[in-house]
């Protein structure tokens, strides 16, 4: 098996571990920045094998640079991505909201 074989590569932005909707990021955040031991992060996420973890560390040791990149703008992304989307929220967000807003008024006159 290829190390690449345990990974579904989505979009250059979007690599998740074959099999799961895990993202690599989320395993290599957790391992990188909260210092967690593969076996801690194996037992946090329960659709990834400690097999995977160790896959997921192994190609980042194997693609530093890249994958660097990669995880920079995911931080970046998670970051901004609320502000984004507060200032652009998707069509289905607009019509709750609206929907809540008509709802105030009615609730007030009780």
């Amino acid at each position: 098996m290829n190390l690449e074989d345990y990974f579904d590569f989505l979009a250059p932005d979007d690599i998740r571990i074959s099999g799961t909707r895990i993202g690599i990021e989320s395993i290599l955040y957790q391992y990188i920045h909260r210092a967690q031991s593969p076996e801690d992060i194996a037992t946090q996420f329960h659709t990834v094998s400690l097999e995977q973890v160790y896959a997921t560390i192994l190609y980042y040791l194997h693609n530093r640079d890249q994958v660097d990149h990669y995880l920079a703008d995911w931080l970046e992304f998670a970051r901004h991505g609320p502000t984004e989307q507060e200032r652009n929220p998707p069509p289905v967000v607009q019509r709750l909201r609206q929907l809540k807003a008509a709802q105030q008024p009615a609730s007030t006159d009780n």
